[in-house]
Parts: C-alpha cells; sequence; structure tokens
C-alpha cells in the first residue's frame, strides 16, 4: 500500500527532507494511548521503506533506519495516536564535519531560540554534567548528561558533541543509551550516568573507551555500579560491560558509588576516581589497573582523600590532572563537587572545590584547597590534558535551582584552562574564546560612565582597574533579574536578584582585589574572570533575555565591550 493511500484516511503529520544514500534516521516514537498503537511511516521518492511502530506508552522507543537510496524522504504518522518526540539524520561517513540534522523535536523539547548565544548547549532535550571531556582522533569530544525527550532530568542517556576549538561545536548522535528495561517507563529510575574517556587502541585513533555509572533506583545489591563500553568509530557506543560490579567492603559507605574519573597516573598506569560517601562525609576512591587498555583488572588501593566541609554529602564528580608550576616539580590538582554542601556565610549551595597537593600514583598529599567558582554555578567540572596543559568544562547551573516540576534549560561553561601559579590555581578561559570578538561596541564611554547598550546582549566586558582592588559598580538592565558585578571591601560578587521575593545567596569571592575583569553576559548566563581566573564566578541566568546595557561607577583605567558571535 502506498504512503498516499495510507494518508487518505489518517491525515498525517508529514515531515520532508531530501537525503543522501546511506543516511541513518534516528527516531523517538510513543503511543498516545494505552492499548494503542504508533507508527511512523518512511519513504523515499514516495516508495515505503520501513514502518517503525510501538505500543510503548510510558516512554519513547528508539529506532534506526538506513535508507538504501538517496531523494526525496518523508516521515508520516498520525498525531493522534503516535508521539515523535525527535528525528534527526546523518551519515556516518561525514558526521564528524557536517554533524546531524534535526529534522524533529518537539516544540518544548527543542532547543531555545536564542541565535547569538555562544555558550554550549544541546540541540533538544536536558543537559546536565559533562562527562568525557577530551581529544580523541584530532577533535575535542564533549559528551554529556541527555535526556531528548524534554528539558528535564530523567532517564539518562549521554549526549555528544565534537570541537575544533573547545568553542564551535557540532552535534554528533546520541552517543550511550539507558539499559532497556530502564527506557520503558518514563520514571527516571537510572540510566547511563556520569563518567568519562580515554582514548582507545584503534588503528585510526577514533576508537574511544568510556566508563560510566549506571544507576538503577533500588537494586540489589548495588544501585550503583561501574560500566565500560568502546566506540570503534567514535560515533556510537558498543555493548556495555561491568567493570566494577559492588563496593569496597569494610568502609561503611552509602550507595552513592559513582562518576568514574580515569586517567593516566605519574606511574604509566590507568587510573580511576570515583565519589563516595561514609559516616564522616565525602570520600573520594582510587582504584588501578594493570590493562593497557584500562578494560578489566581494576584493582582498590583505598580512600584517596575526604571532604565534610559545609554539611556535604557526597563527594561528586572527581577529576584530577597535572599542573604546570614555575620551577617546581608536578603538582595535581583534584576537583570534586560537594553535593548538597551550604555556605552559611553567604547560602551558596553545591559548591566545588579544588585541592592541589603531590600524587605517587597511590598517594595523594594535600598541600592547600580552594573554591572553584565563586558563584557556584560551575558544577561537574571536569578537565584532561590537552598537549601541555589541562582544559576543563562545566555545567553552568545548580542542583539547587532545580525542579522536577519545571523546564530547566541550561548551558555548559565556557572551557576553561587550568593553571598552577605558586599555591593558586587560576581557570581562565580557554585562548579560542577571544575569537568570538565579533565589533567593539565601545572603548570610552562605559569607563567615562555612561550607559552603553550592549546590542545582541552577548558581550565580553573587559575591565582594568586603577589598582589592585579598586571598587567599581557594574550594573546591567535586564528585563528578569537583577544583575551586576561589584568590587568592595567585601570582595568581587555577581549581584543576582531573581526577583522571587526570596533573599538570594551572595555569590561573592571574599576579599578578592583583582587588577583586571574579562565578564561574559549571554542568553542565560553571566562569567566572570579576574586577574586570569584567579577569581572565576558562574552564575545561571533563568531565561533567554538578552541584558540590554552597562552602566559603571568607580575609578578604571580602561573599560572596552565587545560584541560576541559564533
Amino acid at each position: 500500500m502506498s504512503l498516499q493511500a495510507k494518508s487518505e484516511t489518517s491525515a498525517p503529520e508529514t515531515i520532508e527532507a531530501e537525503l543522501p544514500e546511506g543516511t541513518v534516521l534516528h527516531l523517538w516514537l510513543k503511543a498516545r494511548h494505552a492499548g494503542g498503537e504508533a507508527k511512523l511511516f518512511v519513504a523515499v521518492d514516495g516508495r515505503d521503506i520501513g514502518e517503525p511502530s510501538t505500543r510503548r506508552t510510558g516512554e519513547f522507543e528508539f529506532f534506526a533506519v538506513t535508507l538504501a537510496k538517496g531523494g526525496r524522504a518523508t516521515l508520516s504518522y498520525d498525531a493522534t495516536s503516535t508521539a515523535l518526540s525527535v528525528a534527526y539524520a546523518f551519515r556516518p561517513e561525514t558526521v564528524m564535519k557536517e554533524g546531524i540534522r534535526v529534522l524533529h523535536s518537539d516544540a518544548r523539547t527543542a532547543a531555545p531560540d536564542v541565535p547569538d548565544g555562544y555558550h554550549f548547549r544541546p540541540p533538544f532535550g536536558w543537559m546536565n554534567d559533562p562527562n568525557g571531556f577530551g581529544r580523541f582522533g584530532g577533535n575535542a569530544h564533549l559528551f554529556y548528561q541527555h535526556y531528548p525527550h524534554e528539558p528535564r532530568w530523567n532517564t539518562m542517556h549521554w549526549g555528544h558533541a565534537v570541537s575544533k576549538d573547545f568553542v564551535r561545536w557540532t552535534h554528533l548522535p546520541m552517543f550511550l543509551f539507558p539499559a532497556a528495561h530502564l527506557s520503558e517507563k518514563d520514571d527516571g529510575r537510572g540510566g547511563a550516568f556520569s563518567g568519562s574517556a580515554i582514548p582507545g587502541t584503534g588503528p585510526e585513533g577514533e576508537e574511544i573507551r568510556v566508563f560510566y555509572t549506571e544507576h538503577v533506583r533500588d537494586r540489589q545489591p548495588e544501585e550503583q555500579i561501574q560500566l565500560s563500553a568502546v566506540s570503534r568509530d567514535g560515533i556510537v557506543a558498543g555493548p556495555s560491560e561491568t567493570v566494577m560490579p559492588l563496593r569496597p567492603e569494610g568502609l561503611n559507605l552509602t550507595t552513592d558509588f559513582r562518576d568514574p574519573y580515569v586517567f593516566k597516573g605519574p606511574d604509566g598506569r590507568w587510573k580511576m576516581l570515583l565519589g563516595s560517601r561514609d559516616r564522616q562525609g565525602g570520600v573520594i576512591l582510587l582504584y588501578e589497573t594493570a590493562n593497557a587498555q584500562g578494560a578489566d583488572g581494576w584493582t582498590f588501593l583505598g580512600i584517596i582523600h575526604r571532604e565534610d566541609g559545609f554539611g556535604m554529602t557526597a563527594a561528586e564528580c572527581p577529576c584530577m590532572v597535572p599542573l604546570s608550576g614555575k620551577n617546581a616539580e608536578t603538582r595535581w590538582a583534584l576537583i570534586f563537587g560537594l553535593l548538597t554542601s551550604r555556605d552559611p556565610a553567604t547560602g551558596r549551595r553545591n559548591l566545588t572545590s579544588v585541592t592541589v597537593g603531590g600524587f605517587d600514583g597511590r598517594t595523594f598529599t594535600a598541600e592547600f584547597e580552594q573554591e572553584l567558582d565563586f558563584g557556584s554555578d560551575a558544577y561537574a567540572f571536569q578537565a584532561f590534558v590537552d598537549g601541555d596543559e589541562p582544559v576543563g568544562i562545566a555545567w553552568l547551573a545548580n542542583w539547587s535551582d532545580f525542579s522536577k516540576k519545571d523546564d530547566f534549560p541550561t548551558t555548559m561553561t565556557l572551557p576553561r584552562r587550568v593553571l598552577l601559579d605558586g599555591d593558586t590555581v587560576l581557570t581562565p578561559p580557554v585562548a579560542a574564546v577571544e575569537s568570538l570578538r565579533h565589533q567593539l561596541l565601545d572603548d570610552t564611554a562605559l569607563a567615562a560612565g555612561k550607559t552603553v547598550p550592549l546590542g545582541t546582549g552577548a558581550v565580553e566586558i573587559v575591565l582594568d582597574l586603577t589598582e589592585p582592588g579598586a571598587a567599581f559598580d557594574l550594573t546591567f538592565d535586564h528585563p528578569n533579574v537583577d544583575l551586576g558585578v561589584k568590587l568592595d571591601a567585601d570582595g568581587l560578587a555577581i549581584v543576582f536578584d531573581a526577583r522571587t521575593g526570596k533573599t538570594p545567596p551572595r555569590y561573592v569571592a571574599t576579599g578578592a582585589k583583582p587588577s583586571s575583569l574579562r565578564i561574559f553576559l549571554d542568553a542565560g548566563s553571566i562569567e566572570v574572570f579576574a586577574d586570569n581566573g584567579r577569581w572565576t564566578g558562574s552564575k545561571r541566568i533563568p531565561g533567554f533575555a538578552a541584558a540590554r546595557s552597562a552602566t559603571l561607577t568607580g575609578a578604571v583605567a580602561e573599560a572596552g565591550v565587545w560584541q560576541l558571535k559564533l
């Protein structure tokens, strides 16, 4: 029966696109009514090539269709019986350069319309933690926690994108899927949680091995176990295998046992960090293997670090990278999130800590620690050594603002270098961020105290102060929030009030006395880098409205405003 004949009675929704031979379609369907059936008719130049169907109603079911011949592809379905969440197309041999082509996404699921935005966001659905951040086959790869069917947390998948410069990203097909039994119901019982990636052994340099936590609520004996999978082409993950089925015994750990971060230690062996919790607070566990591929043989070495500050529970999303210090032996930075922590002095929640010390492959000797981001909206920070120095990225959001009842679109932070300067960790933006400067909007008026329009609202503001710690107050005219950056005797602060009637936290780097600042505004975010990232602060702004103008009071030596554009 032809597609036209099917259409006579069902009056289908239709999606059409010209697609070449070898195109792969990824589709997600579910039935709208119990006992009903969802069907999607796929045709090329009027010839039927597939009829994916499902009776599942609780959660969308995934289908892949390959076009043996190119032509005018038509996807047709009856919207009264069939829900189509997402449909995208790609050619495996060119997807690394061309990316996926989104053919359809539900209006609520679709990425927000912010054409001038320059932060990374998914092409549809929900996003949180960065995963598997690294360089493979010449490209920087960013995997991330993802739920494709609505902008709310749910059953976890891994999304995927690649970049040459960490700033301009190409979206790739969904990389990692939750176990089939977790995808049958829309209840968020678990899925493929956070993890990391290392190079595989493929001859073309495209092979990637990933490690991740599979979480299944109320599973016995372990809710959280560690799995690994290999991608031969760097595009889609192969079957997963369990590499760590049980928590270490005798430590009185809670069921928190997650976020494997795998890296090469100073002794040449693969190491794995895992976040957990015992009766005293958060702990970070260390494992190692002599297996050159990291495929198996993982042995528990012990608790490498513990933290119980600010009322935290579990240590989350640990990562560890070597730092290059001037005229000093190698130091290592251990970075992790303090889940449920609260700073009583400021009211900020879910802080992120970086501790610097010596690491011999088995023992970490802490020397000093500092907060990674005073804005506290740079969570699940993950870094890797790219060439000579580490580069990291984080989720530009905070669990304290999250609600399962509300849509919560988010971005990643700007990618950041991780540097050591004496007893201080610096996290300035990567050099490629300067390539976003599209047009100089102002280099005199803001410094003179005049109000400066901010064009599209996607801007970088550069301030050079008359002396370290010189007070200033930079305010923005924003339609949804009270927003600004301020430096006074208390320190450097992002002034933020969402106008909810509740007293907001104070986002402040106490005692900071910088000489220069770079301030990045975008749809939904502000990031502040002072003295080359000596003090870094990130804050998510609800919604996507643009700041309209800026006004500066205080004595500054110079001030410039750049319009930014990808």
